[in-house]
């Protein structure tokens, strides 16, 4: 079927159908447990706790805890059951549950700490994708202490320093804000902060992004291959789920560090029922780093974090959350400002909020989740009074997922619906200025199940269907995961398809211009992409782990920016198809007082351009070229070791040369256009070059070492100290070299670093 025919909408009508009768299925005479775990010191849940039921014959039933906490064990018969909970490092729950025909009982409980010392190092319970080498199928989890283990120029840690690490996610520098994911552009990124969507969430320095460790519950993060609950991007998926905040007492904490100085404040309203979280961050880089280093460093950001999330009942959950960030700066090889406002700049500004509603009906054996949600990015380049370029984009979407537990498998499907309004004003040098206003209405439902046996293959097929009713245009998008387990041995795989109707432009041939513009793409020339992806990984000891996965994504329908002589941002753009190939090792050790990984990518993106010109300029039809982000060698090394309050962390990253565009002269071009006078018309200068992206920058490789010392007081309070190193043998990486200047600036150089963090 044609995805974008009109029985689309027939096919999606159909399958919400489908996803209703499914809900009427019954368990028979079945019982089932359920409930939330959490902490008993603070309140918050517990991943990763083992929940496990046995009959009075020894049989055995059991479930984990998932991210919020909740447990489901399924399909009991009637009878009596022996209830064991466990998790490293807390006292064991034992209880004795009596179940009837048809039961549907609700057990929440919380899990103190254990008193007694553990007469080993363990490792601590994980999920699927939890650890440096335990990526399955693409997906990498990552936990606030994973964050906290790597080296950055602050006492806290940050998400993007350790997203930085993974093989085939590409970032162009220590300044931009931008990040490539196995192939991808940044616009096809899709991030989400509890279930909304964020448009920008990386800021202009590279050590920063909206996401600090101390709001982080856990994250997801799908390099490829992820499942039909997600859509409406090509590449990948950065999934947060945060903290719900302390619900016994109030606790704290207040930093600075040379780059920026940060508050977080958390308790309850509402002991036991209701928190609060709240987290600040402001750049303090004139009065910081700039001093450290003398050199100008132009560039502002702060962001603003909250949510309240409240207990409304034993089966019901509700919280609000909301983000605000802001950056302002401007990337300039010459240095031309010393202050932000004397040159053209870049400015961003992310809105987004949010409410998450979760449900355990009493008489039903789901689980049901609401999403409303508002995400909003301003984008604004030039002068900050008059800027020559603006861009707008805004969301309100709507989202109904529910999980069904059967007999023999989970069922999950879910509505979505999306209103989305994009603007943009374009002018600059050579080029008049264009408004443009776009409305798109977006609804859809999604299908997936999970099959097989939990303790050796487990199947996940799914299915999204998306209907754009505003453009005439609906997808069909088949999906699957699979994961098969034969002692210590973990096999994995992934395959789907997916399109992007709304798309960010963005000009590539210059890394200093990080302006995007977010349009509708072509109603015949939708972007799409197949993700296939396999992976094998060992344990063989608890303490290590080693895993390696190839990938390969075939792109069709890229809208990329026209290739032009002159200096300037358009929106009109070229047609391309692309081809991403690549694999990566990884081993990853911890002991518990050493840790440590060693990763290596490889990969090679390709884009076919289909521009007309093409044929007259190089004379083919077509033009194959790797595109800026194509980086084909990747390694990244982390040594972190823990013992009496000290914590060192040292960590080594090598990227291969980017590609760019070589200009071999400029001219000066005349439109003639009625009498001209040649000699007195002052012309438009004009690069010129050879083919696109033929030449590579030099390799990128840096060192940055950490040093943490923490001291604990009466009371609980606790202060750290952090003094460290960035880019600690000071070699000069080259950033970019301007495509139309010929001028070139470098990345960050050594940065010594001096941090301390009071905890209250």
């Amino acid at each position: 079927m044609d995805p974008r025919s009109g029985q689309g909408h027939l096919n999606f009508y159909l399958f919400s159908l489908l996803l209703f009768c499914a809900t009427l299925s019954a368990n028979g005479q079945a019982a089932m447990l359920r409930g939330f775990v959490n902490d008993d010191d603070n309140g918050e849940s517990l991943m990763g706790v083992n929940v496990v039921l046995t009959s009075a014959d020894g049989t055995f039933r059991g479930a984990s805890s998932d991210f919020e906490g909740l447990y489901v064990i399924a399909s009991l018969p009637t009878g009596r059951y022996f209830f064991s909970a466990t998790f490293i490092g807390y006292e064991t729950r034992l209880d004795t549950l009596d179940f009837d025909a048809g039961e549907i009982r609700t057990y929440n409980f919380s899990m103190a700490f254990e008193t007694r010392e553990l007469d080993e190092v363990v490792v601590e319970a994980e999920r699927d994708g939890a650890g440096a080498a335990a990526v399955v199928a693409g997906l990498q989890t990552v936990r606030p202490q994973d964050i906290e283990r790597i080296p950055a120029p602050d006492v806290s840690g940050d998400l993007v320093n350790y997203l930085s690490t993974l093989p085939g996610v590409v970032s162009v520098g220590d300044q931009g804000g931008q990040f490539f994911v196995r192939g991808g552009e940044p616009t096809q990124n899709l991030v989400l902060l509890d279930g909304i969507l964020i448009y920008q969430p990386f800021h202009l320095i590279g050590f920063y992004s909206a996401f600090p460790s101390n709001i982080i519950n856990v994250v997801d993060v799908y390099a490829g291959g992820f499942g039909a609950r997600f859509g409406g991007r090509l590449s990948s998926v950065i999934n947060v789920a945060t903290r719900n905040g302390n619900k016994r007492r109030f606790e704290g904490d207040i930093s600075i560090a040379p780059f920026v100085s940060a508050a977080r404040l958390e308790g309850p309203l509402v002991r036991n029922r209701v928190s609060v979280i709240l987290s600040g961050r402001v750049s303090v880089i004139d009065q910081g780093v700039e001093k450290l280093i003398d050199t100008p460093l132009p560039y502002s950001f702060s962001d603003l974090f909250g949510k309240l999330h409240a207990n409304l009942s034993a089966n019901s959950q509700v919280s609000f959350t909301g983000l605000q960030t802001y950056d302002r700066g401007t990337i300039d090889p010459v240095g031309a400002a010393d202050t932000l406002s004397a040159a053209d700049q870049v400015i961003w500004r992310n809105k987004a909020f949010g409410t998450r509603f979760m449900l355990l009906p009493t008489s039903l054996p789901v689980q049901a989740e609401i999403i409303l949600s508002s995400s909003e990015i301003k984008n604004t380049f030039g002068q900050e009074i008059n800027p020559a370029r603006k861009s707008k984009a805004s969301r309100f979407n709507f989202s109904a997922n529910i999980t069904h537990f059967t007999a023999n498998a989970n069922i999950d499907w879910g509505l979505f619906l999306s209103s989305i309004r994009l603007e943009s004003e374009l002018g600059g040098a050579f080029q008049g200025i264009s408004k443009d206003v776009e409305n798109v209405t977006e609804v859809g439902a999604y299908l997936e199940t999970e099959i097989g046996d939990p303790k050796k293959i487990r199947i996940r097929p799914g299915i999204r269907i998306a209907s754009f009713p505003s453009n005439g245009v609906s997808f069909l998008e088949p999906r699957a995961r699979l994961i098969y387990d034969v002692g210590v041995h973990r096999f994995s795989a992934a395959w789907g398809l997916y399109h992007q109707e709304v798309i960010g432009l963005a000009d590539r041939r210059d890394a200093g211009d990080v302006f995007t513009a977010w349009t509708v793409s072509p109603k015949e020339s939708v972007p799409e992409a197949m993700h296939v992806i396999a992976g094998y990984q060992i344990r063989p000891v608890p303490a290590l782990r080693f895993a390696m996965e190839g990938y390969y994504k075939k792109l069709s329908n890229l809208s990329i920016a026209r290739w032009s002589a002159f200096p300037q941002f358009t929106t009109e753009f070229q047609s391309a198809d692309g081809e991403v190939f690549g694999f990566d090792a990884r081993v990853e050790l911890n002991t518990g007082i050493f840790y440590g990984f060693v990763n290596y990518g490889h990969s090679k993106v390709e884009y076919v351009a289909k521009q007309s010109e093409i044929q007259y300029w190089f004379g083919t039809q077509e033009l194959t070229f790797s595109p800026p982000h194509d980086r084909r060698h990747q390694v990244n090394a982390l040594a972190s070791f823990s013992l009496y309050g000290y914590k060192l962390g040292i960590r080594f990253q090598y990227g291969s040369g980017l590609p760019y565009s070589r200009a071999v002269g400029f001219d000066e071009f005349i439109l003639l256009d009625g009498p001209t006078d040649v000699f007195e018309e002052e012309g438009a200068t004009r690069v010129l070059y050879g083919q696109p992206y033929d030449g590579r920058l030099p390799s990128y490789h840096r060192l940055d070492i950490s040093l943490d010392k923490s001291f604990t007081f009466v009371g609980g309070t606790r202060l750290v100290l952090q003094a460290g190193v960035t880019n600690a043998y000071d070699r000069t990486n080259l950033f970019y070299v301007d495509l139309f200047t010929l001028r070139s600036l470098d990345q960050l150089p050594l940065i010594p670093s001096f941090g301390l963090k009071f905890e209250f």
